[in-house]
């Protein structure tokens, strides 16, 4: 039953027009440029975020629980590039040749993928918060908790995505139809980027802490030795974390700020002028996660080289045997003054 004064039977046109976000029929210069360089974006994340999936499912020294939260958060990564590749087949003139229903699974897919990164993010963050305070390199985390982790990152994204499409957006209300979203309330807007947001600052005040702790651990242990390890940690630490919370800051604020001016009826910000490069700039976060979070690990870096050369398997497995794992620092550090040379080539993630 249709409610009175609901707009079911209109077309995606007409919330564009009446909305005040008018869609050219032709292809302009701008598009072009826009949909080249968003699908560029796109086969990047797509293949950086598979190499690292089969980087962790081929070497067995991943099978841990940080490194399957990193493999999430690369399949997260991976279904945002492809949902944003398909955004790129459904935009600028063929936009308006979509049914409502596509108009809402194509942005649903966006949502969802989007959440389900900064979710893992927020999970990567708080696995590392538990296991550095507890003195550990790796996580005594259970795989089935691991698992259920991952679900419910999962279902929260994919309800995100759906909320729009169950009732929360403006086809009975025309006067709260967001500019850059036009079939979107904006209130959800508001919602979402206040959502994601607050998220930033808890990732933020997660691994400020992280930072504190380290560096007074690393101090009061240099007072019994002189191994530069601590230090080497913790300006590792202190690098990760300002790539981290760097490349979300210029990646997600811009987009997230757009976002909730429209939300907030800012008729002066000019939203649509910036509302595609700021699209395109957060997905590129989906490629710099990869290179934060697994690049950096030595081991990471040489299964991927395996991986692309096509070494014998052989050869993979003999490097990965040859290596030590530590439960703790304490224990790295008692290695490391038995044997430096071998110590040095442990990796940390932090």
């Amino acid at each position: 039953m249709l409610c009175e004064g609901c707009y079911f039977n209109r077309t995606v046109k007409f919330f564009y027009e009446a909305s005040g976000k008018n869609i050219s029929d032709h292809w302009r210069r701008r598009d072009y440029v826009i949909v080249t360089l968003g699908m560029s974006v796109c086969f990047i994340v797509i293949f950086s975020n598979l190499l690292v999936i089969g980087a962790i499912l081929k070497n067995r020294r991943f099978h841990f629980p940080i490194y399957y939260l990193l493999g999430n958060l690369a399949l997260a990564d991976l279904f945002s590039g492809v949902s944003y590749l398909h955004l790129m087949f459904h935009t600028g003139p063929w936009t308006i040749k979509l049914s409502k229903h596509q108009w809402f699974v194509r942005q649903a897919l966006i949502d969802t993928s989007l959440t389900a990164s900064v979710l893992n993010l927020l999970a990567v963050a708080v696995e590392r918060h538990q296991t550095i305070f507890n003195m550990q390199l790796h996580s005594k985390m259970s795989t089935r908790r691991v698992f259920v982790i991952i679900v419910f990152i999962w279902l929260v994204a994919i309800i995100m995505g759906l909320v729009p499409t169950m009732g929360w957006h403006c086809l009975c209300n025309l006067e709260n139809c967001s500019t850059m979203a036009p079939m979107y309330s904006r209130s959800y807007l508001v919602f979402w980027a206040i959502l994601n947001l607050l998220t930033f600052t808890i990732m933020l005040a997660v691994y400020t802490r992280i930072f504190v702790y380290v560096r007074r651990k690393s101090k009061q242990m240099s007072q019994h030795t002189t191994q530069m390890r601590h230090r080497e940690t913790v300006m590792n630490l202190m690098k990760t974390v300002s790539l981290i919370l760097g490349c979300f800051v210029l990646c997600w604020t811009p987009g997230l700020v757009v976002l909730l001016l429209d939300g907030l009826r800012c008729d002066m910000c000019k939203v649509l002028r910036y509302e595609k490069y700021c699209l395109v700039l957060a997905e590129c976060n989906s490629f710099v996660n990869p290179i934060i979070y697994s690049f950096r690990d030595r081991d990471m870096r040489r299964t991927f080289r395996d991986i692309l050369c096509c070494l014998c398997r052989r050869g993979g497995n003999n490097q990965g045997n040859s290596e030590v794992h530590f439960n703790t620092l304490e224990h790295e550090v008692l290695s490391e003054r038995l044997n430096p040379e071998s110590a040095s080539r442990h990796s940390v993630l932090l």
